[in-house]
């Protein structure tokens, strides 16, 4: 059975892509009488606000759209991000990272060549061989640090990888795809202030909710590859993957939360009707 979802963000309206992106998801589910599940992705405590929360039930509903309850909510999921951290810690896989934003970005300026990854330049590995008694030193000394993953480490491991692709990713490509799990760096897996990073809380998000195919935009097609990479860490099955298009505006450019005039709110109020959001999304 085809277990699928979505999981936006409650930090601002949902506009024309994050419809076209339910809309996907709940038709390849019901298409084939499988499930269709609504996550809220709300890590992020300074950004997210009850009032969208509020409205993403009420667009979807406008829409049309069922699913099934009760509605995962992220933030009720800290134990799991935490247990999570843990087992990769227990194979030695991460390390405190004490470097601000500004710092890395001074050291990639001096390097010759520093290397990019899909987000731009990689982080240069500043703390991966401080010494034990270092990294113990300054946790002691009250210093803040997110944890890293040691990429390198974890993807020989791991071993090689891939997934299945049935959307149209990048060049439309399809089937079976070879995962490059250093396409990053060494991520950022937690913060003090975020206890779990995108990648991490929906991988095992999904694998609880037992997610079969994951559907979302042509933007995430690069996240597939470390994503799959904390699959096998973690011993979780992964899901098969459909990378759709992304429902641009007039400047191809996305639409974003901050354009009030795309929001399913807005447009609601200017009595368009669910019908002719699906007609000017298309398939």
């Amino acid at each position: 059975m085809i277990v699928t979802r979505f999981a936006p963000s409650p930090t601002g309206q949902l506009h024309l892509g994050h419809a076209f992106a339910a809309l996907t998801a709940h038709g390849m589910a019901k298409g084939q009488n499988g499930r269709f599940l609504l996550r809220i992705e709300n890590l992020d405590s300074g950004r997210c606000r009850p009032e969208f929360e509020r409205a993403i039930h009420e667009d979807l509903g406008w829409l049309g759209l069922a699913w099934e309850q009760p509605v995962l909510r992220q933030s009720e999921r800290f134990g799991a991000y935490r247990s999570a951290l843990e087992r990769l810690d227990s194979q030695g896989l991460l390390y405190p990272c004490f470097c601000t934003r500004g710092g890395i970005l001074a050291e990639i300026r001096r390097a010759a060549e520093a290397p990019h990854g899909p987000d731009g330049p990689l982080y240069p590995g500043t703390c991966r061989n401080l010494s034990r008694d270092e990294r113990q030193a300054r946790i002691n000394s009250g210093s803040p640090y997110a944890l890293r993953m040691d990429t390198t480490k974890a993807a020989a491991r791991a071993g090689a990888l891939s997934f299945e692709e049935m959307g149209n990713g990048p060049d439309d490509e399809r089937g079976t795809i070879a995962a490059d799990p250093l396409l990053f760096g060494d991520m950022v897996l937690a913060r003090k202030d975020t206890p779990a990073s995108y990648h991490l809380a929906v991988v095992v998000d999904d694998a609880f909710q037992g997610v079969t195919l994951v559907t979302r935009g042509n933007d995430l097609f690069t996240a597939t590859h470390v994503q799959r990479l904390l699959h096998a860490l973690l011993g979780l099955p992964a899901p098969r993957y459909a990378h759709h298009r992304l429902i641009l505006d007039e400047s191809d450019q996305k639409f974003s939360k901050r354009n009030s005039t795309v929001t399913l709110r807005h447009l609601r109020e200017q009595r368009i009707t669910p019908e002719q959001i699906r007609l000017r999304i298309g398939p």
